[in-house]
C-alpha cells in the first residue's frame, strides 16, 4: 500500500526537502500534482493553499484544494460531455467555461476507423486526461495506453449527472472514501456512482428514484459537510422512505 501522508500549506510556501518522498527504484523523479510548481534547480512552492499530500510509492506530491474552478491535470478522471464531432475527434465540454477538450475517436476500446463509437452531442464519457496545459485543449482517453482495455471508461448510459465540489469529487476518487453514507446505501440498495475529478458525479440506480436519492444525498453531504452520524442519519431516511 502507499504510504501517504497531509501538511497544510499556503501559497508561496516553499515545500522543504524533508516533507517531499525520496523515490526509489524506477520512481526517481518527483512528480508534481495541482498546486505545487517546480522552480529550478531545486525548490517546490505551493500555489494554492491547501493540503499537501505526498504518496512516497508513486512518489507523487500535490495540493488538495477546494476551489470552485476545475484546472484539468494528467491522469485526472473526469466525466465529459460531448458537444460535436470532428474529422478524427469528439470536442468536449469538462466545464461550462473552459475551451472544449479533444477526444479522439479511436481513444475508446476496440474502436477501429470502422468500428469507432457514434456519439451525438451532450453524451456523456467517462476519461482520463491524457495532456493539458495553458496554451493547448486537454486531450482525453478512453483507454489504459497500457492494456489498450477502457478499464471502465467509457461513454455513461442511462442515470443522472450531478454537480459537487471539487473538494468532494476529490474524496469520493480517494482509495479509501470514508463515507458511510454509500456503505451504508451500498448494502441495501444497488447502484453505480461514477466520479469525475471536474465536479460531476454519474448515478444510476435502476429507477428514478433511487437515483435521484443517491445523488441528493451525496450533495447533501457536500454541501452540509455532514459527519458519520449525520451521513447516517441521512441513509437511515433514504431507506425508510424507499
Amino acid at each position: 500500500m502507499s504510504a501517504t501522508t497531509t501538511t497544510l500549506v499556503l501559497p508561496g510556501d516553499e515545500i522543504p526537502a524533508s516533507a517531499l518522498p525520496t523515490g526509489t527504484g524506477k520512481r526517481k523523479t518527483l512528480k508534481l500534482g495541482p498546486g505545487l510548481r517546480h522552480i529550478p534547480p531545486s525548490t517546490v512552492v505551493a500555489t494554492v493553499a491547501g493540503a499537501l499530500v505526498t504518496d512516497s510509492k508513486k512518489n507523487a506530491a500535490s495540493v488538495e484544494y477546494n476551489s470552485g474552478r476545475y484546472l484539468p491535470f494528467p491522469g485526472d478522471l473526469v466525466i465529459a460531455t460531448v458537444n460535436s464531432s470532428a474529422a478524427e475527434n469528439f470536442n468536449c465540454f469538462l466545464t461550462p467555461h473552459m475551451p472544449p477538450a479533444t477526444l479522439p475517436h479511436l481513444a475508446f476500446e476496440g474502436a477501429t476507423k470502422k468500428t469507432r463509437p457514434q456519439l451525438p452531442p451532450t453524451s456523456l464519457v467517462y476519461c482520463r486526461v491524457v495532456t493539458a496545459g495553458r496554451d493547448s485543449a486537454p486531450e482525453l482517453t478512453c483507454v489504459d495506453p497500457a492494456t489498450g482495455k477502457g478499464e471502465g471508461l467509457g461513454m455513461l448510459k442511462g442515470g443522472m449527472l450531478f454537480k459537487v465540489s471539487l473538494g468532494m469529487a476529490r474524496r469520493l476518487l480517494a482509495p479509501k472514501a470514508d463515507l458511510p453514507l454509500l456503505d451504508i446505501l451500498g448494502g441495501k440498495i444497488g447502484f453505480e456512482v461514477t466520479v469525475g475529478r471536474n465536479g460531476l458525479v454519474h448515478v444510476d440506480g435502476g429507477t428514478v428514484k433511487i437515483t435521484l436519492a443517491i445523488g441528493q444525498a451525496i450533495q447533501t453531504v457536500d454541501e452540509q459537510a455532514l459527519d458519520d452520524p449525520g451521513q447516517k442519519k441521512l441513509a437511515a431516511g433514504i431507506l425508510k422512505n424507499m
